[in-house]
């Protein structure tokens, strides 16, 4: 009797410890919980550079899957078992990011999703200071979306601290950049531990006495319901509406995770992904979500991200577009190009498009 007394104490004991840990994880994650405000303003300028009218530009946009994402992971939340890439995988993950970059170092905007600062899943590597200090002719702005103290999932081996974000690297100085939430709350106590997603609006003064609007955003992936991703996109579809029948020119991009209206895909040796896989639900965007002079701008022969279910295969990982950039009716495109690099470092590919301002 005695030995099932101890048993059972023990038992006790150990059951209230993980209830006391639980409860004391809940209350410091809503002490320490990021609560950005609407608008946060990032950096001002005053003596902005002054773009020539009918100016041509170019402009990256590249999911870095904070370089934990490569060719060889699953990730957990979408139907794999993995959770973090070994260190020096990561390692050599962001040194080959930096090396394509930095060459399309001619590239005037690059504007990057899923970028680290201080966490567990990229062995707190600053990514951000890292490719900041490979792309010297830049200036560069940093927006906050995720800024977690400890990601409890998966239970068997947590993701620990994410401090991560979006980021703009750009050529020339803007008036100003700015931080914007966007709508979406997965609830209590789910959101403690969950991004905070965001778009970074850069301001830049154009000859004609308007301004260039240059937005990146990174939306929702995970809502099954699809509440949160169309309150995103009204909130962004109201926002460069505005900023166009204001007189200014409008560039958005980034990762929608939604492919484009006319989306028709013409990729070599990949199995097409629309649908739904683990979590992640990826539907089109409306064809009238925006007036019909307003431009989708993406590449349909390259596939611009993969899913993560699985390690890639070439002839088997399902893939899609959700990479791409919309543009006003007074900004012209010019080319668009999607560099497929077999997923090698990310879960991503880079799409770089020019335009020119009318």
């Amino acid at each position: 009797m005695k030995i099932i007394k101890k048993i059972l104490k023990a038992v006790l004991i150990l059951i209230a410890a993980i209830i006391i840990g639980f409860i004391g994880l809940i209350v410091f994650a809503m002490i320490s919980d990021y609560k950005p405000v609407e608008k946060e303003i990032i950096s001002q300028s005053g003596t902005p550079s002054l773009l020539e009218n009918s100016i041509t530009l170019s402009i990256l946009t590249w999911n870095i899957g904070y370089a934990g994402l490569d060719k060889d992971m699953d990730f957990f939340k979408d139907g794999g078992t993995k959770v973090i890439t070994p260190m020096n995988r990561c390692l050599d993950n962001i040194s080959k990011i930096g090396d394509f970059l930095s060459g399309n170092d001619t590239v005037d905007f690059i504007q990057l999703q899923e970028i680290d600062r201080d966490s567990k899943r990229s062995y707190r590597v600053d990514q951000y200071e890292r490719i900041a200090g490979l792309l010297s002719g830049y200036h560069s702005f940093f927006a906050k979306n995720y800024d977690v103290f400890f990601v409890p999932i998966p239970p068997a081996k947590p993701m620990g601290k994410v401090l991560s974000g979006i980021a703009v690297f750009s050529k020339f100085v803007p008036e100003s950049s700015a931080r914007f939430s966007l709508p979406g709350d997965f609830g209590f106590p789910t959101q403690l531990f969950y991004l905070d997603r965001c778009f970074i609006v850069n301001r830049y003064k154009t000859e004609n006495g308007n301004e260039l609007v240059l937005i990146n955003t990174h939306n929702e992936a995970f809502d099954e319901g699809g509440i949160i991703r169309k309150a995103q996109m009204e909130r962004l579809r109201q926002f460069v509406l505005s900023e166009y029948n204001s007189g200014n020119y409008v560039i958005a991009g980034g990762d929608w995770n939604q492919y484009p209206p006319g989306f028709k895909p013409d990729f070599q040796g990949n199995k097409e992904f629309t649908g739904q896989i683990g979590n992640f639900n990826l539907v089109g965007i409306e064809s009238d979500y925006m007036p019909v002079e307003w431009k989708w701008i993406f590449d349909p022969s390259s596939p611009s991200f993969r899913t993560l279910m699985a390690e890639y295969n070439p002839a088997a990982t399902p893939t899609s577009v959700c990479d791409f950039f919309l543009i006003s009716p007074n900004v012209e495109s010019v080319s668009v190009k999607c560099h497929h690099l077999g997923f090698v470092n990310s879960d991503h590919n880079p799409v770089i498009m020019q335009v020119k301002l009318k």
